[in-house]
């Protein structure tokens, strides 16, 4: 009897939490047609009776169909999770990645899984998921939209990680017929009261506007108009024409949507230079990797490496001459595939050498290996440096001394402690941000005007 009486208990408990939380609230309630849905990449997609039909049959980097937010937004401050069911309506083994996107320059949030034929399978994405020193990846109050990816599992063993216990790789290819269905995508459970960390940055919206002061807008050069090739220009919110301001020129991160990081390849992704001037003080360019041929940003890979050098050096003389940029002062940086660039792009000829004062690189720096950057290869092009510092945020001091040294230069070596693939640590006022931020502001007042 005593066991039932506890068995009672916590099934009571239970039912009085499933109450507490409330019905789920529906992600989909403003989608009427196809026209509603967001960005598609080599996807088909149909919405229609409250599901949402994706297929596949080629991709090279996943394949996606994004529901976007209602311009009022979602209401997920208070909500535990973003979870729908998802079936494989096809006869091959299908890859699914559930994200939940945060907006304002936040990070994002996944689950994802294979799913054999005919597999059914409730996805759940964390609305309180944090980095692992705790930092939060979203603001749940401010969510841009859910993206359903699809890809193939990857050959070999299962990566760790999956909280849902079915162990899935994936390959972003598809080479096989794929489709799923999707239904009841809705916010879930309670949870408690957000809290929005302390100092915590949000970067502004990107816009197809004119230059202001404060907005951050796409920008193409004159001969770029009716191309797909665009740079990433933020005027600071104090700017004032015939003044001259510091410029931070940013290269982004190289796509990659895995467990361990949630990167678009493009220009809009750069979020490093807003955090290091908080919006004030200097200009922020964010640059992207070309192929003029094609006349496209390209996402994955260095593009046309010499054609990009060359896009940095006009680009940073547009904004030099046409928005007060002070010539003496540009400043190089970049995550990742960009951190790899400050010397693989920003050192490839004496004259996009001469532009630094200094190069900032997070996670990763020319050497490493990847796409053809080898340290011989590293330390040629070090010696072409002429500027006067460079910051290292958790780059391995070991492994890249060799390439400080032929550059001849001062160099500051940091852990953020984020323990994550991300930018994240740049949007807070953690030790190592505020370190940034001094180092830059140093570098630069010498000569500013």
């Amino acid at each position: 009897m005593r066991y039932l009486s506890i068995s009672w208990m916590f099934l009571f408990a239970s039912v009085l939490q499933a109450a507490s939380a409330g019905p789920p609230d529906s992600l989909t309630g403003h989608l009427r047609s196809n026209a509603d849905l967001g960005a598609q990449r080599d996807i088909r997609a149909d919405w229609s009776d409250g599901a949402l039909r994706l297929s596949a049959v080629k991709a090279e980097r996943h394949a996606w169909a994004v529901v976007p937010a209602p311009k009022e937004g979602w209401n997920l401050a208070g909500r535990a999770t973003v979870e729908c069911e998802v079936e494989n309506t096809g006869d091959n083994p299908a890859g699914v990645m559930l994200w939940v996107v945060g907006n304002h320059g936040w990070d994002a949030v996944l689950d994802q899984a294979v799913l054999a034929p005919k597999e059914s399978r409730v996805f759940s994405c964390e609305l309180r998921a944090a980095f692992p020193d705790g930092t939060p990846k979203l603001n749940p109050g401010d969510v841009k939209q859910v993206q359903v990816m699809l890809a193939e599992p990857a050959p070999g063993p299962a990566t760790a990680g999956d909280k849902s216990g079915v162990q899935a790789r994936l390959t972003p290819r598809i080479t096989r017929a794929v489709s799923v269905e999707v239904r009841n995508l809705a916010a879930r459970g309670q949870a408690p009261a957000w809290k929005r960390p302390s100092g915590r940055l949000d970067v502004p919206d990107l816009e197809d506007a004119l230059p202001a002061p404060g907005k951050r807008v796409r920008y193409r050069l004159p001969s770029e108009e009716g191309t797909g090739i665009y740079s990433v220009l933020h005027l600071p919110e104090d700017w004032r024409p015939g003044n001259a301001y510091p410029v931070v020129v940013e290269f982004p991160g190289n796509v990659f949507f895995a467990p361990a990081c949630y990167s678009t390849g493009l220009p809009e992704q750069c979020v490093i230079g807003h955090g290091i001037t908080q919006g004030r003080g200097a200009i922020c360019l964010g640059l992207p990797f070309v192929d003029r041929a094609a006349g496209r940003v390209v996402e994955n890979g260095w593009g046309n490496a010499d054609e990009t050098a060359e896009h940095a050096l006009k680009m940073v003389a547009e904004v030099c001459s046409k928005f007060g940029g002070d010539r003496e002062n540009v400043v190089l940086t970049g995550f990742s595939r960009g951190a790899i660039a400050c010397g693989y792009i920003g050192l490839r000829n004496d004259s996009i050498a001469a532009l630094w004062k200094g190069f900032h690189a997070c996670q990763h720096y020319d050497g490493d290996g990847w796409n053809g950057a080898t340290l011989q290869g590293a330390l040629e092009r070090g010696a072409r440096f002429q500027g006067k510092a460079v910051f290292q945020t958790d780059n391995p001091r070991e492994k890249f001394q060799p390439v400080m040294d032929v550059m001849k230069t001062q160099v500051t070596w940091v852990d953020s402690g984020l323990g994550f693939h991300s930018t994240a640590m740049f949007l807070d006022d953690r030790p190592s941000t505020q370190q940034l931020r001094v180092w830059f502001w140093k570098l630069v007042e010498s000569t500013q005007k």
